[in-house]
């Protein structure tokens, strides 16, 4: 019987594991995106960076119009790691500081609205999954998984820098 818990302990433990290192393909609550969606900032007092929401056209547009980068964290509600860079790197301030000024910050659960098509155009390994796309739409980075806030820090800085880690 012992053997038994340890076995079903281990399948849901690899479960877990695997759900937060796979694509989602499920689109039921989906709404269709609206193509002229204008940009609301969520700007507020709190510490860390500022998502934007808009289209994904829009946040592109802007990223040209700018000359910067759009900063892309490819989420879901159900990912560990996900939450914890929420919580414990994006809400830093030194992070917010960078990031708010240098990119065109943008959060997409990829299983709800325009997530399910993003994650046709930008094929993911998992989750998290930040990206850093020009305003053509050109993946200039990517990079799996959470990240401490230094690192995250100095991956922003190497590419403003031209010297992308």
């Amino acid at each position: 019987m012992k053997n038994l818990s340890l076995l079903s302990l281990f399948v849901v433990l690899a479960l877990v594991l695997n759900a937060c290192n796979t694509t989602s393909t499920k689109s039921e609550g989906d709404k269709p995106a609206e193509t002229s969606t204008p940009v609301v900032s969520t700007a507020s007092t709190e510490p860390g960076i500022q998502f934007s929401e808009a289209s994904w056209k829009t946040h592109l547009a802007k990223a040209k119009a700018e000359n910067k980068l759009v900063f892309l964290d490819a989420y879901t509600s159900w990912c560990g790691p996900c939450k914890m860079l929420q919580k414990n790197v994006f809400t830093k301030k030194e992070v917010g500081d960078f990031f708010n000024k240098e990119f065109i910050n943008v959060k997409v659960d990829m299983e709800k609205g325009e997530g399910p098509e993003l994650a046709l155009q930008y094929p993911l390994e998992g989750y998290p999954t930040l990206l850093f796309i020009d305003g053509d739409g050109k993946v200039v980075k990517k990079v799996l998984g959470y990240q401490e806030p230094e690192k995250l820090l100095a991956i922003g800085k190497g590419l403003k820098n031209g010297t992308a880690l």
